[in-house]
């Protein structure tokens, strides 16, 4: 029996085969744009959190504390004082939400495996703020359904990736060899989720991306 593959996004049937190395394959989605590895091609759970364990992410460490700013500034910019934020993959050593504490703003933590935290998301946030998880998800309009669902209107979803654009050269391009890496945005996919929830698409750069909830 062939199994049938669908567009993590939207669920289309239609797609093309862009890219083929010795590890796996990656199909483009010719509904929305939506670039994504097979779920045959997918780590297990247990060896994506091995990867993870390995990641130095230290809140002392003033390099990784610049890379985030690249989030930070242009957030603190947009939401009022003392907002209530909710940081998710916060991953093992959450930054983002400490730096935001600094500035008087309050974060909760959520990371399916570091803060396993279901009841997040009966909340209402000002802010929510997701740093290199996007392309980790394994069913992104679910995640991205949910984390709408619990933002105030007028809120941001502040994102942090790195976007696929017409002048990638994807064979070449490094971002697709990490094996946790299963999803790519670019403006076209980012379009088509910005119009299905209702949010209001601001890609502030190639690494950032901000997403209003509108009235």
């Amino acid at each position: 029996m062939i199994k049938i593959i669908t567009c993590p996004l939207c669920q289309s049937k239609n797609h093309s085969l862009i890219h083929k190395d010795s590890h796996r394959e990656y199909l483009s989605c010719s509904d929305c744009r939506f670039v994504f590895v097979p779920k045959s091609f997918h780590l297990s759970e247990t060896d994506e959190k091995l990867r993870y364990d390995t990641h130095n992410n230290d809140p002392s460490d003033n390099r990784y504390r610049h890379f985030l700013s690249q989030l930070a500034e242009p957030l603190l910019q947009k939401i009022p004082e003392k907002s209530y934020g909710l940081d998710f993959g916060s991953g093992p050593g959450p930054t983002l939400s400490l730096m935001l504490e600094e500035k008087g703003h309050h974060v909760e933590l959520y990371d399916k495996f570091y803060a396993s935290n279901q009841g997040v998301f009966i909340k209402k946030f000002d802010f929510i703020t997701a740093t290199e998880v996007i392309e980790h998800l394994r069913n992104p309009m679910l995640e991205f359904k949910r984390l709408a669902s619990t933002l105030r209107a007028g809120g941001y979803i502040a994102l942090m990736t790195h976007l696929l654009t017409e002048e990638t050269d994807f064979s070449n391009w490094y971002y697709k060899n990490d094996p946790s890496h299963i999803g790519f945005f670019n403006k076209q996919s980012l379009a088509y989720l910005a119009k299905e929830l209702k949010l209001e698409l601001d890609i502030y750069s190639e690494r950032v991306i901000f997403l209003k909830k509108l009235g």
